[in-house]
């Protein structure tokens, strides 16, 4: 047989797989990978041979940790200029929806964003891009939703598409049509959601931009009327749905996300009974978004104890964005979801991996560490896994990241 590309010896891999031991862990391991897949994962005693003979390189791991590449499912990556002031206003009392209601919020970024050129988006993305791959991200999704017209929802879409294009990253596009409503539609909500639905939609599915579709269905943004219209639209054209559900109030959010078999709903504090029974019987995926509770201050927590009852899986994201999340440490997002949420270290490292790969459509691609793969992951300097959310604010970096869609790209070698 031909030999291995990279072959990880005295390693210990937390394979993150489930039905098996915590963190799916194996002591004394061995990980290999091959043309950007998992060719071996388990004990050393395993391995079909000496290693030299088995692989092109062999890495002595001294015990380091591998685990899945990070995921970063829930992202606005793409976006110009910052909302420093609005932060100020909220610490001063100013809420987030009388900050929006006056023109603030979502619309300062859609102007800043609308003036800006594509290199400049570019740049300052690639910039945020980078923090993220250099805590162990390989995955990353990133929605448009600060375009609001045909023209800047294209250009940040294909932004988006040029980040994956000129990164060690894979990266997935949503389109997020209903984010607000701009002030040139004030008085004209159909005509907007008609064109966002229609027009919008199909010329973003006929460039192929989008890997899914999301809005924000909430009382200060779309109806849930409004919002199955558009995933009725987007569902026709054979794109996959995910939702901002339930975050600032009880609009059935999450039930609606189900019934159009969304890939995941996002955010959830107000979420109730009948909206985690319609995700657990739909195999919605809940998003949770400490990054938005923490900078909004916010004292409703997701039913975090309720998903676990049902068995509805449960990822975590940063939410980078400039308004409610300007966060791009995933290391951090960890450590909240387990203080402030409750979850276990466990729970967050499958929420930022296993569960954020269902999250995005990619559980048969990467998001564990299983033969047949892609070659994602990450090799830490750590003593066990739980650390990962035990520092706060990305102290750890990875001694090593591999991402298959690189690997596969320019054969690149592994660190």
């Amino acid at each position: 047989m031909s030999k291995w590309d990279h072959l990880w010896i005295n390693a210990r891999l937390a394979t993150m797989r489930e039905g098996t031991t915590a963190y799916g862990a194996i002591e004394n391991a061995a990980f290999a990978d091959s043309g950007g897949r998992i060719v071996f994962a388990g004990p050393m005693r395993n391995l079909p041979g000496k290693p030299d003979a088995l692989a092109t390189r062999v890495v002595e791991a001294n015990k380091q940790w591998i685990t899945p590449g990070l995921i970063d499912c829930h992202t606005h990556l793409v976006f110009a200029g910052n909302r420093a002031p609005e932060f100020e206003q909220r610490l001063k009392g100013v809420s987030y929806e009388a900050i929006s209601k006056a023109g603030g919020g979502i619309m300062s970024t859609v102007r800043a964003t609308r003036a800006a050129d594509d290199d400049t988006l570019f740049k300052q993305a690639q910039a945020r891009l980078t923090a993220l791959l250099g805590q162990g991200v390989t995955t990353i999704e990133i929605k448009s939703g600060y375009g609001l017209d045909l023209e800047t929802e294209l250009r940040l879409l294909r932004v988006a598409r040029r980040l994956g294009e000129a990164s060690a990253m894979r990266v997935t596009t949503t389109y997020l049509g209903l984010h607000a409503l701009p002030p040139e539609y004030a008085n004209k909500r159909v005509a907007y959601v008609a064109e966002m639905s229609g027009p919008v939609l199909r010329a973003v599915a006929a460039e192929g931009l989008a890997d899914a579709v999301d809005a924000f269905c909430e009382g200060i943004a779309f109806t849930v009327d409004e919002t199955a219209q558009f995933f009725s639209a987007a569902t026709a054209l054979g794109l996959k749905v995910k939702l901002h559900a339930d975050q600032l109030s009880d609009t059935n959010g999450a039930a609606l996300a189900a019934k159009f078999g969304a890939l995941s709903a996002d955010h959830l504090e107000y979420t109730d009974a009948s909206g985690v029974a319609a995700m657990a019987k739909a195999g919605t995926i809940a998003v949770l978004l400490p990054g938005a509770f923490f900078v909004l201050r916010e004292t409703r927590k997701p039913p975090v104890e309720a998903f676990r009852r049902a068995k509805v899986p449960i990822a975590i994201a940063t939410d980078c964005n400039p308004g409610t999340s300007p966060n791009v440490s995933l290391h951090t997002t960890m450590a909240m979801a387990c203080t402030l949420f409750g979850l276990t270290p466990e729970e967050a490292l499958a929420g930022v991996t296993r569960n954020a790969a269902r999250a995005l459509g990619l559980s048969a691609e990467t998001g564990t560490l299983e033969v047949g793969k892609a070659a994602d992951y990450a090799v830490w300097p750590i003593d066990h896994p739980a650390e990962l959310s035990y520092w706060i604010g990305g102290n750890i970096s990875p001694s090593a990241i591999a991402c298959s869609a690189a690997l596969a790209a320019a054969n690149q070698e592994v660190p």
